[in-house]
Protein backbone atom coordinates (compact mmCIF):
# COMPACT_ATOMS: atom_id res chain seq x y z
CA UNK A 1 0.00 0.00 0.00
CA UNK A 2 2.69 2.60 1.10
CA UNK A 3 4.37 2.16 -2.21
CA UNK A 4 1.23 2.12 -4.34
CA UNK A 5 0.33 5.54 -2.54
CA UNK A 6 3.94 6.77 -3.02
CA UNK A 7 3.78 6.20 -6.80
CA UNK A 8 0.02 7.85 -7.09
CA UNK A 9 1.18 10.77 -5.11
CA UNK A 10 3.94 11.41 -7.60
CA UNK A 11 2.35 10.80 -10.27
CA UNK A 12 -0.71 13.05 -9.67
CA UNK A 13 1.63 15.82 -7.95
CA UNK A 14 1.50 18.07 -10.96
CA UNK A 15 -1.79 18.22 -11.37
CA UNK A 16 -2.40 19.04 -8.14
CA UNK A 17 -0.05 21.61 -8.16
CA UNK A 18 -1.97 23.26 -10.90
CA UNK A 19 -5.25 22.86 -8.81
CA UNK A 20 -3.34 24.18 -5.97
CA UNK A 21 -2.50 27.58 -8.25
CA UNK A 22 -5.96 27.66 -9.08
CA UNK A 23 -7.41 27.73 -5.38
CA UNK A 24 -4.79 29.97 -4.45
CA UNK A 25 -5.71 32.61 -7.23
CA UNK A 26 -9.57 32.58 -6.37
CA UNK A 27 -9.33 32.99 -2.47
CA UNK A 28 -12.70 33.59 -0.54
CA UNK A 29 -13.43 35.10 2.76
CA UNK A 30 -14.51 33.05 5.31
CA UNK A 31 -18.03 31.74 4.69
CA UNK A 32 -18.36 33.06 1.41
CA UNK A 33 -16.32 30.44 -0.36
CA UNK A 34 -18.90 29.67 -2.91
CA UNK A 35 -16.73 29.51 -5.81
CA UNK A 36 -14.18 27.17 -4.06
CA UNK A 37 -16.87 25.19 -2.81
CA UNK A 38 -18.44 24.80 -6.00
CA UNK A 39 -14.33 23.69 -7.52
CA UNK A 40 -14.06 21.43 -4.70
CA UNK A 41 -17.65 19.78 -5.81
CA UNK A 42 -16.18 19.91 -9.55
CA UNK A 43 -12.91 18.03 -8.79
CA UNK A 44 -15.17 15.31 -6.36
CA UNK A 45 -17.21 14.43 -9.56
CA UNK A 46 -14.53 14.02 -11.65
CA UNK A 47 -13.08 12.07 -9.25
CA UNK A 48 -16.32 9.37 -8.24
CA UNK A 49 -16.75 10.88 -4.68
CA UNK A 50 -19.83 10.57 -3.44
CA UNK A 51 -20.15 13.88 -0.93
CA UNK A 52 -22.93 16.06 0.39
CA UNK A 53 -22.60 19.98 -0.27
CA UNK A 54 -23.82 23.04 1.43
CA UNK A 55 -22.66 21.83 5.21
CA UNK A 56 -22.79 24.97 7.34
CA UNK A 57 -23.41 27.17 4.32
CA UNK A 58 -20.20 26.14 1.77
CA UNK A 59 -18.70 22.65 3.94
CA UNK A 60 -18.78 19.29 2.20
CA UNK A 61 -18.67 16.05 3.52
CA UNK A 62 -17.52 13.11 1.09
CA UNK A 63 -16.76 10.17 1.74
CA UNK A 64 -15.22 6.70 0.46
CA UNK A 65 -16.08 3.43 1.29
CA UNK A 66 -13.87 0.67 1.46
CA UNK A 67 -14.13 -2.84 2.55
CA UNK A 68 -16.22 -3.39 5.30
CA UNK A 69 -17.31 0.30 5.87
CA UNK A 70 -19.13 -0.31 9.16
CA UNK A 71 -15.58 -1.63 10.69
CA UNK A 72 -14.06 1.58 10.80
CA UNK A 73 -14.62 5.41 10.28
CA UNK A 74 -11.70 7.58 10.40
CA UNK A 75 -11.77 11.39 9.14
CA UNK A 76 -9.35 14.08 7.29
CA UNK A 77 -9.85 17.65 7.09
CA UNK A 78 -9.40 20.65 5.29
CA UNK A 79 -10.02 24.62 5.64
CA UNK A 80 -10.66 25.92 2.83
CA UNK A 81 -11.04 29.73 3.57
CA UNK A 82 -8.64 32.73 2.69
CA UNK A 83 -7.71 36.00 4.89
CA UNK A 84 -8.07 39.50 4.06
CA UNK A 85 -4.73 40.72 3.31
CA UNK A 86 -3.50 42.14 -0.08
CA UNK A 87 -1.16 39.61 -2.13
CA UNK A 88 2.72 40.74 -2.42
CA UNK A 89 4.04 37.86 -4.30
CA UNK A 90 4.92 38.35 -8.06
CA UNK A 91 3.41 34.69 -9.03
CA UNK A 92 1.48 33.85 -12.17
CA UNK A 93 -1.12 32.13 -9.76
CA UNK A 94 -1.37 35.56 -7.81
CA UNK A 95 -4.51 36.29 -6.38
CA UNK A 96 -7.30 37.62 -8.44
CA UNK A 97 -9.20 38.71 -5.78
CA UNK A 98 -8.07 42.21 -4.61
CA UNK A 99 -7.43 42.49 -0.74
CA UNK A 100 -8.09 38.38 -0.42
CA UNK A 101 -5.20 36.35 -0.20
CA UNK A 102 -4.34 32.78 0.59
CA UNK A 103 -1.83 33.48 3.47
CA UNK A 104 -2.64 30.80 5.77
CA UNK A 105 -1.79 27.85 3.21
CA UNK A 106 -5.50 27.31 3.38
CA UNK A 107 -5.26 26.72 -0.36
CA UNK A 108 -2.54 24.26 0.70
CA UNK A 109 -4.77 22.03 2.79
CA UNK A 110 -7.37 22.01 0.37
CA UNK A 111 -4.90 20.68 -2.24
CA UNK A 112 -3.62 18.04 -0.37
CA UNK A 113 -7.07 16.74 0.84
CA UNK A 114 -8.24 16.74 -2.26
CA UNK A 115 -4.98 14.91 -3.46
CA UNK A 116 -5.56 12.16 -0.83
CA UNK A 117 -9.28 11.96 -1.60
CA UNK A 118 -8.42 11.24 -5.43
CA UNK A 119 -5.22 8.53 -4.23
CA UNK A 120 -8.30 7.12 -1.59
CA UNK A 121 -11.01 6.43 -3.94
CA UNK A 122 -8.10 5.05 -6.50
CA UNK A 123 -7.12 2.18 -3.56
CA UNK A 124 -10.44 1.86 -1.74
CA UNK A 125 -10.45 -2.13 -2.40
CA UNK A 126 -7.01 -2.42 -0.46
CA UNK A 127 -8.42 -1.13 2.95
CA UNK A 128 -10.96 -1.14 5.16
CA UNK A 129 -13.57 0.97 6.70
CA UNK A 130 -14.96 4.49 5.74
CA UNK A 131 -13.24 7.66 5.44
CA UNK A 132 -14.66 11.02 6.24
CA UNK A 133 -13.70 13.94 4.10
CA UNK A 134 -14.33 17.78 5.77
CA UNK A 135 -13.60 20.66 3.66
CA UNK A 136 -14.67 22.98 6.11
CA UNK A 137 -15.36 27.20 5.37
CA UNK A 138 -14.27 29.51 7.92
CA UNK A 139 -11.70 28.56 9.78
CA UNK A 140 -10.37 32.10 10.18
CA UNK A 141 -13.64 33.82 11.70
CA UNK A 142 -15.62 33.70 14.76
CA UNK A 143 -17.62 31.20 15.54
CA UNK A 144 -15.39 28.95 13.61
CA UNK A 145 -16.61 27.16 10.64
CA UNK A 146 -15.65 23.84 12.77
CA UNK A 147 -17.89 23.76 15.35
CA UNK A 148 -21.05 24.68 12.88
CA UNK A 149 -20.13 21.40 10.75
CA UNK A 150 -19.82 19.85 14.24
CA UNK A 151 -23.28 21.66 14.75
CA UNK A 152 -24.52 20.18 11.52
CA UNK A 153 -23.55 16.12 11.98
CA UNK A 154 -20.54 16.05 10.27
CA UNK A 155 -19.29 13.68 12.95
CA UNK A 156 -21.82 11.81 13.18
CA UNK A 157 -23.61 9.15 10.99
CA UNK A 158 -21.14 6.92 11.63
CA UNK A 159 -19.41 8.72 13.96
CA UNK A 160 -15.01 8.66 13.04
CA UNK A 161 -12.77 6.82 15.44
CA UNK A 162 -10.30 9.43 15.17
CA UNK A 163 -9.55 12.83 13.11
CA UNK A 164 -6.95 14.01 10.93
CA UNK A 165 -5.73 17.73 9.88
CA UNK A 166 -2.65 19.33 8.92
CA UNK A 167 -1.41 22.94 8.98
CA UNK A 168 1.55 24.21 6.15
CA UNK A 169 4.44 25.43 8.36
CA UNK A 170 7.13 27.81 6.68
CA UNK A 171 10.14 27.76 9.02
CA UNK A 172 9.91 23.68 8.58
CA UNK A 173 11.64 22.32 5.51
CA UNK A 174 9.72 20.99 2.48
CA UNK A 175 9.80 17.33 2.89
CA UNK A 176 9.21 17.53 6.56
CA UNK A 177 6.14 16.83 9.06
CA UNK A 178 6.04 17.96 12.72
CA UNK A 179 3.74 16.06 15.78
CA UNK A 180 3.42 16.92 19.34
CA UNK A 181 1.10 14.42 21.61
CA UNK A 182 -0.91 16.45 24.05
CA UNK A 183 -1.97 19.97 24.57
CA UNK A 184 -0.67 21.48 21.34
CA UNK A 185 -2.74 24.77 20.56
CA UNK A 186 -4.29 27.94 22.47
CA UNK A 187 -7.74 28.68 22.95
CA UNK A 188 -8.89 32.09 21.95
CA UNK A 189 -11.32 34.38 22.62
CA UNK A 190 -12.33 38.33 21.59
CA UNK A 191 -12.48 41.15 23.79
CA UNK A 192 -14.54 43.95 22.87
CA UNK A 193 -14.45 47.39 25.62
CA UNK A 194 -16.18 50.89 25.31
CA UNK A 195 -14.64 53.04 27.43
CA UNK A 196 -17.28 56.42 27.71
CA UNK A 197 -17.32 59.76 29.76
CA UNK A 198 -17.87 63.52 29.45
CA UNK A 199 -15.51 64.33 27.05
CA UNK A 200 -14.26 68.10 26.21
CA UNK A 201 -11.71 70.62 25.51
CA UNK A 202 -8.13 69.10 26.42
CA UNK A 203 -6.95 72.41 28.31
CA UNK A 204 -9.44 71.72 30.46
CA UNK A 205 -9.18 68.22 31.30
CA UNK A 206 -10.65 68.42 35.16
CA UNK A 207 -14.04 69.01 33.50
CA UNK A 208 -13.99 66.13 31.76
CA UNK A 209 -13.43 62.14 31.95
CA UNK A 210 -10.24 61.89 30.44
CA UNK A 211 -11.37 58.43 28.91
CA UNK A 212 -7.97 58.01 26.81
CA UNK A 213 -6.03 58.10 30.30
CA UNK A 214 -8.46 55.40 32.07
CA UNK A 215 -7.82 53.27 28.62
CA UNK A 216 -3.93 53.45 28.87
CA UNK A 217 -4.43 52.64 32.57
CA UNK A 218 -6.85 49.88 31.82
CA UNK A 219 -4.27 48.40 28.69
CA UNK A 220 -1.39 48.03 31.61
CA UNK A 221 -3.94 46.90 34.32
CA UNK A 222 -4.95 44.08 32.46
CA UNK A 223 -1.43 42.36 32.34
CA UNK A 224 -1.46 42.01 35.65
CA UNK A 225 -4.48 39.57 35.12
CA UNK A 226 -1.59 37.16 33.61
CA UNK A 227 1.61 38.01 35.30
CA UNK A 228 0.29 37.42 38.89
CA UNK A 229 -2.76 35.45 38.76
CA UNK A 230 -1.82 32.60 36.14
CA UNK A 231 0.51 29.51 36.99
CA UNK A 232 3.52 30.55 34.85
CA UNK A 233 4.25 26.55 33.80
CA UNK A 234 1.06 26.78 31.91
CA UNK A 235 1.35 29.47 29.03
CA UNK A 236 -1.48 32.31 28.47
CA UNK A 237 -1.51 35.54 26.63
CA UNK A 238 -3.10 38.51 26.66
CA UNK A 239 -3.21 41.36 23.70
CA UNK A 240 -4.75 44.60 23.46
CA UNK A 241 -4.75 44.99 19.71
CA UNK A 242 -6.56 47.97 18.98
CA UNK A 243 -7.01 51.32 21.04
CA UNK A 244 -9.22 53.74 19.24
CA UNK A 245 -10.70 56.71 20.29
CA UNK A 246 -10.19 61.00 19.64
CA UNK A 247 -10.04 62.67 16.64
CA UNK A 248 -7.90 65.75 17.09
CA UNK A 249 -4.97 67.23 19.12
CA UNK A 250 -7.50 69.70 21.32
CA UNK A 251 -10.46 67.25 22.88
CA UNK A 252 -10.60 64.72 24.52
CA UNK A 253 -13.34 62.29 23.54
CA UNK A 254 -16.25 60.90 25.36
CA UNK A 255 -15.60 57.40 24.21
CA UNK A 256 -12.81 54.87 23.61
CA UNK A 257 -12.70 51.35 22.14
CA UNK A 258 -10.09 49.06 22.95
CA UNK A 259 -10.38 45.32 21.22
CA UNK A 260 -7.76 42.42 22.11
CA UNK A 261 -7.49 38.46 22.37
CA UNK A 262 -6.51 35.89 25.41
CA UNK A 263 -5.32 33.08 24.73
CA UNK A 264 -4.96 30.25 27.37
CA UNK A 265 -3.51 26.35 27.25
CA UNK A 266 -6.07 25.51 30.28
CA UNK A 267 -9.97 25.41 29.80
CA UNK A 268 -10.22 26.15 33.23
CA UNK A 269 -7.92 28.97 34.18
CA UNK A 270 -9.36 30.40 30.37
CA UNK A 271 -12.78 31.24 32.27
CA UNK A 272 -11.38 32.06 35.49
CA UNK A 273 -9.21 34.73 33.40
CA UNK A 274 -12.47 35.86 31.69
CA UNK A 275 -14.16 36.81 35.25
CA UNK A 276 -10.99 38.40 36.58
CA UNK A 277 -10.41 40.43 33.35
CA UNK A 278 -13.87 41.67 33.51
CA UNK A 279 -13.77 42.26 37.34
CA UNK A 280 -10.48 44.20 37.12
CA UNK A 281 -11.73 46.29 33.85
CA UNK A 282 -15.38 47.65 35.30
CA UNK A 283 -13.78 48.28 39.06
CA UNK A 284 -10.48 50.02 37.98
CA UNK A 285 -12.74 52.13 34.73
CA UNK A 286 -15.43 53.36 37.51
CA UNK A 287 -12.95 54.14 40.20
CA UNK A 288 -11.64 56.78 37.62
CA UNK A 289 -14.86 57.64 36.92
CA UNK A 290 -15.82 56.05 33.81
CA UNK A 291 -18.31 53.66 32.25
CA UNK A 292 -17.52 50.71 30.66
CA UNK A 293 -18.86 48.33 28.06
CA UNK A 294 -16.99 44.92 28.16
CA UNK A 295 -17.77 41.49 25.57
CA UNK A 296 -15.55 38.76 25.93
CA UNK A 297 -16.94 36.47 22.96
CA UNK A 298 -15.90 32.88 23.50
CA UNK A 299 -14.03 31.36 20.87
CA UNK A 300 -12.26 28.35 19.74
CA UNK A 301 -11.03 25.75 23.04
CA UNK A 302 -7.58 24.53 23.39
CA UNK A 303 -6.55 21.81 20.96
CA UNK A 304 -5.57 18.68 22.08
CA UNK A 305 -3.68 15.61 19.99
CA UNK A 306 -4.45 12.91 21.53
CA UNK A 307 -1.17 11.07 22.59
CA UNK A 308 -2.37 7.92 21.36
CA UNK A 309 -3.17 8.96 17.51
CA UNK A 310 -0.36 11.17 17.35
CA UNK A 311 2.15 8.42 18.33
CA UNK A 312 0.38 5.95 15.74
CA UNK A 313 -0.04 8.96 13.04
CA UNK A 314 4.19 9.83 13.88
CA UNK A 315 5.09 6.46 13.42
CA UNK A 316 3.20 5.64 10.29
CA UNK A 317 4.16 9.02 9.03
CA UNK A 318 8.03 7.91 9.69
CA UNK A 319 7.53 4.60 7.81
CA UNK A 320 6.09 6.63 4.86
CA UNK A 321 9.06 9.39 4.73
CA UNK A 322 11.59 7.92 6.54
CA UNK A 323 12.45 8.77 10.74
CA UNK A 324 14.83 12.05 9.63
CA UNK A 325 12.14 13.59 8.40
CA UNK A 326 9.38 13.63 10.96
CA UNK A 327 10.49 16.12 14.04
CA UNK A 328 8.48 17.76 17.21
CA UNK A 329 7.21 20.85 17.01
CA UNK A 330 6.25 23.03 19.51
CA UNK A 331 3.46 24.43 21.33
CA UNK A 332 1.74 27.42 20.17
CA UNK A 333 -0.21 30.30 21.02
CA UNK A 334 -2.06 30.49 18.24
CA UNK A 335 -5.34 28.94 18.20
CA UNK A 336 -7.07 26.44 15.50
CA UNK A 337 -10.87 25.93 15.26
CA UNK A 338 -9.96 21.72 14.35
CA UNK A 339 -9.09 22.26 18.18
CA UNK A 340 -13.33 22.26 17.88
CA UNK A 341 -12.81 18.37 16.49
CA UNK A 342 -10.17 17.47 18.81
CA UNK A 343 -12.23 18.26 21.72
CA UNK A 344 -15.24 15.63 20.80
CA UNK A 345 -13.41 12.83 18.31
CA UNK A 346 -9.39 11.84 19.13
CA UNK A 347 -7.43 13.82 17.08
CA UNK A 348 -4.37 14.76 15.67
CA UNK A 349 -3.54 17.86 14.03
CA UNK A 350 0.13 18.23 12.53
CA UNK A 351 2.73 20.28 10.76
CA UNK A 352 3.62 19.98 7.03
CA UNK A 353 6.76 21.75 6.21
CA UNK A 354 6.72 23.96 3.30
CA UNK A 355 9.31 26.10 3.26
CA UNK A 356 12.99 26.45 1.57
CA UNK A 357 15.35 28.74 2.47
CA UNK A 358 18.08 28.08 -0.51
CA UNK A 359 15.25 29.90 -2.71
CA UNK A 360 13.93 32.21 0.02
CA UNK A 361 10.46 30.99 0.43
CA UNK A 362 10.58 31.73 4.20
CA UNK A 363 7.51 33.86 4.73
CA UNK A 364 5.69 33.16 7.57
CA UNK A 365 1.73 32.50 7.69
CA UNK A 366 -0.68 36.05 7.77
CA UNK A 367 1.60 38.02 5.73
CA UNK A 368 1.43 39.37 1.86
CA UNK A 369 4.21 37.31 0.70
CA UNK A 370 3.65 34.10 2.44
CA UNK A 371 4.40 30.93 -0.34
CA UNK A 372 5.23 27.61 -0.04
CA UNK A 373 7.54 25.50 -1.80
CA UNK A 374 5.32 23.30 -3.56
CA UNK A 375 7.00 19.77 -3.27
CA UNK A 376 5.17 20.02 0.08
CA UNK A 377 2.09 19.14 -1.63
CA UNK A 378 3.30 15.84 -2.94
CA UNK A 379 4.34 14.93 0.81
CA UNK A 380 0.83 16.19 1.88
CA UNK A 381 -1.37 14.45 -0.18
CA UNK A 382 0.49 11.28 -0.10
CA UNK A 383 1.22 10.87 3.79
CA UNK A 384 -2.62 12.00 4.56
CA UNK A 385 -3.92 9.06 2.28
CA UNK A 386 -1.26 6.57 3.83
CA UNK A 387 -2.18 7.97 7.22
CA UNK A 388 -6.39 7.40 6.29
CA UNK A 389 -5.40 3.91 5.26
CA UNK A 390 -3.62 2.77 8.49
CA UNK A 391 -6.18 4.00 10.67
Amino acid sequence: MKNRIKALAKELAPAFIDIRHHIHSHPELSFQEYETSKFIQQKLDEFGVSYQAGIAGTGIVATIEGKHPSSKTIAIRADIDALPITEANNVPYKSKNEGVMHACGHDVHTTCVLGATKILQTVKDHFEGTIKVLFQPGEEKHPGGASLMIKEGVLENPRPDAILGMHVQPTMEAGKLGFRGGQYMASADEIYITIKGKGGHAAAPHLTVDTILVASHLVVSLQQIISRNNNPFSPSVLSICAFNGGFTTNVIPSEVKLMGTFRAMDETWRFKAHELIKKQATELVHAMGAEIDIEILVGYPCLYNNEEVTAKARALSEDYLGKANVEDTEVRMGAEDFAFYSQIVPACFFRLGTGNIARGITSGVHTPTFDIDESAIEVGMGNMAYLATQF
